[in-house]
């Protein structure tokens, strides 16, 4: 069984099924995931669409559900006579469940790790007892897990695979296929893949936008998660001067001039393309105020984690409005300097997230644990 509960764990949860299919093209793979980990061959019982909340209060709102799923899965678990279980990140969840699997005399394997360096390093000792294995994406992270005694093995991120497998278009392929202005560049939002998030930011981020794109002879693009329905974008505000494109987010990040990013994988996604951006992220004030009780760290996006330093400008709560936005986007885009600095600070990123065959290197360890005596 594999569960993954977001767009991004759907993407690198596709690559490791496409590759455990290769080492056994027998092997059945039951969970959840979204379209890509089903057309890779999983059967799921649940699509990530319907887990897509986030935050303590989110959760508590969407506790019976949540119950239920983990009820669902646990029978399927006992019924298939399943033993290994692979935990992709979203970790609310799936540290919850790997109790009740490690109960039971399940292994837990844990590919794309909880981010316990900022949570603090209390949730090592939960896992080190939970979880047979660690699979995970950065360096550091095994160095960490390492010093804990945890069962640890560094694979790279996934990510770059998924980059750079895909046949990215050319710029004039690109718009031409979205009916784009060929006078103008793209300024991108990436607004996430959770509903009550998208509410939250999108109107404030396409109020800027509005301005921007006047001011700077851009055009809008809204890259449109795969799991939400593009209706909400226009349900939420009276402005339609934007378009929106599912699909094609990396030809999108290649080719913008500029992007609006909320917090979350994608900012690693335009970190590695060297589009420069702000993050922008925005939930409730309780979430928020509990986040900040357990968080220790002083930056939000992946990107800045990873390069040690602020790179890029993070707009939160209620920091994240349509003045800070235009602000903070304007200073860049009006600036050839700070924008060309930007770019070539983010260049450093590749490096940090590791070579090609992640998925491959994740697939040989679990196969191997999943036929250990």
């Amino acid at each position: 069984m594999i569960i993954a509960g977001e767009a991004s764990g759907d993407l690198h949860g596709a690559g490791l099924i496409r590759e455990l299919k290769k080492l056994d093209s027998t092997i059945q793979i039951f969970g959840i995931g979204g379209d890509r980990m089903i057309s890779a061959g999983m059967n799921a019982q649940y699509h990530i669409k319907q887990m897509a909340f986030l935050g303590f209060i989110e959760v508590l709102r969407h506790l019976p559900f949540i119950t239920k799923v983990r009820k669902v899965l646990i029978k399927k678990i006992e019924d298939e006579k399943i033993n290994t279980v692979v935990l992709i990140d979203y970790p609310g969840f799936n540290l919850n469940i790997a109790k009740k699997l490690h109960a039971l005399g399940k292994k837990n394997i844990y590919y794309i790790a909880p981010q316990v360096w900022a949570w603090g390093t209390g949730r090592i000792k939960k896992i080190r007892q939970l979880v047979n294995k660690m699979l995970v994406v950065f360096p550091f992270e095994e160095e960490l897990y390492k010093r804990e005694n945890v069962n640890v093995e560094y694979v790279g991120h996934p990510l770059v695979e998924s980059i750079e497998n895909y046949s990215l278009m050319s710029k004039e392929t690109l718009f031409s296929k979205l009916n784009l202005e060929t006078s103008k560049e793209i300024l991108l939002i990436l607004p996430g893949s959770r509903k009550h998030e998208i509410r939250k930011i999108f109107p404030e981020c396409i109020a800027a936008a509005e301005k921007l794109s006047k001011d700077f002879n851009l055009q809008t693009v809204v890259a449109c998660a795969e799991n939400i329905d593009e209706k909400i974008f226009r349900g939420l505000v009276s402005e339609t001067n934007y378009k929106i494109v599912k699909g094609y987010t990396y030809d999108l990040l290649k080719h913008s001039r500029f992007g609006i990013i909320k917090s979350g994988t994608s900012t690693l996604e335009a970190g590695y393309f060297q589009l420069p951006f702000i993050v922008v992220y925005s939930t409730s004030f309780m979430t928020y105020w509990l986040g900040k009780k357990v968080v220790n760290i002083s930056n939000i996006a992946m990107a800045n984690i990873l390069l040690k330093e602020t790179v890029v400008d993070e707009l939160i709560q209620k920091d994240a409005n349509r003045i800070n936005i235009y602000d903070k986007c304007a200073a860049l885009l009006s600036d050839n300097g700070k924008y060309d600095s930007l770019r070539q600070k983010l260049g450093e990123l590749k490096e940090k997230l590791g070579g090609l065959g992640a998925s491959q290197k994740a697939a040989a360890s679990i196969y191997a644990l999943l036929n250990e005596a």
